[in-house]
């Protein structure tokens, strides 16, 4: 099933190169550095990309995710600065990337580079119920490792 986003572009140097699709199995839209000069992203430093665009989601059933692109990651250490960005459906404001070099060498972000991916996601809202005590399984409070390494 296929959701309508709205979009705005904020930009207009981000006009012929929208978000889109790169393959009929793609699951994210490429999102791109909307900046005017090449950016240098030092070891270590986080800079906040512009995409140049605004989306407004309306339906609050889905969500949209930032993801990084793998490639700017295991080939350059280029990631998000903030690992996974949320984007909920009543936000309207323009996508901004959080990238972080966590690499040892300089990286240089060019205008209109490909830099992290939007995924669209289905949202459940819960209920909580409080509850004196929770129903005995086998696991109970048992964390980190307690379910063996296998």
């Amino acid at each position: 099933m296929n959701i309508i986003v709205d979009y705005k572009i904020l930009n207009p140097a981000i006009k012929e190169h929208l978000p889109r699709y790169a393959s009929e199995g793609s699951a994210g839209l490429d999102l791109r550095a909307c900046v005017e000069h090449v950016q240098t992203l030092n070891p270590g430093e986080t800079f906040l990309i512009p995409t140049g665009i605004a989306i407004f989601i309306k339906d609050p059933n889905y969500a949209g995710l930032i993801l990084p692109r793998s490639g700017l990651g295991h080939k350059h250490g280029i990631v998000l600065g903030n690992l996974v960005g949320l984007i909920d459906s009543d936000y309207q404001g323009e996508l901004l990337i959080s990238c972080w070099n966590r690499s040892s060498k300089s990286f240089l972000i060019n205008p209109l580079e490909r830099i992290a991916q939007l995924v669209l996601v289905p949202i459940m809202q819960a209920e909580f119920n409080l509850v004196e005590d929770f129903d005995t399984t086998n696991r109970g409070t048992g964390g980190f490792g307690s379910t063996g390494k296998a």
